[in-house]
C-alpha cells in the first residue's frame, strides 16, 4: 500500500500547475494530465519493489530513507523520496522533487 504525505500531495499539485503554466514550453492539459498519471503510476508501484535504494544526497535524507529515481526524459529525473516498513508492504511518500532542485 502506498500513502502520500501532505507535502507529496502538494508536490503533485505544484508539478501539475507548473507544467501547465510553464513559460519556457507550455503544455496542453491532456499532455500534463498524462504526465502526472505516469508519475502517479510509478509512485503507486513503489510498494512492489524488492529493493529500496537509500537516499544519498543530504537534501533527500531530510525527507526519507529511500529514493526512487524516475527518469522522465533526458533532461528530467524525478526523485520520489519515501519511507517503507520492514516487510515492504507500506510505502509512505514524503516528497517528490526534480533533478533541477537536487544536485548530485
Amino acid at each position: 500500500m502506498v500513502y502520500y504525505s501532505k507535502t507529496a500531495q502538494n508536490d503533485l499539485i505544484e508539478i501539475f500547475w507548473g507544467l501547465l503554466t510553464w513559460d519556457k514550453h507550455p503544455l496542453e492539459y491532456d499532455h500534463v494530465s498524462g504526465y502526472l498519471d505516469d508519475l502517479y503510476n510509478i509512485c503507486n508501484k513503489l510498494d512492489q519493489l524488492i529493493y529500496h535504494p537509500k537516499t544519498k544526497l543530504q537534501l533527500h535524507k531530510q525527507f526519507g530513507d529511500a529514493v526512487y529515481r524516475y527518469r522522465r526524459n533526458k533532461n528530467t529525473t524525478w526523485y520520489i523520496i519515501y519511507d517503507y516498513d520492514e516487510s515492504n508492504n507500506i510505502v509512505y511518500i514524503k516528497h517528490i522533487m526534480p533533478n533541477h532542485t537536487s544536485s548530485e
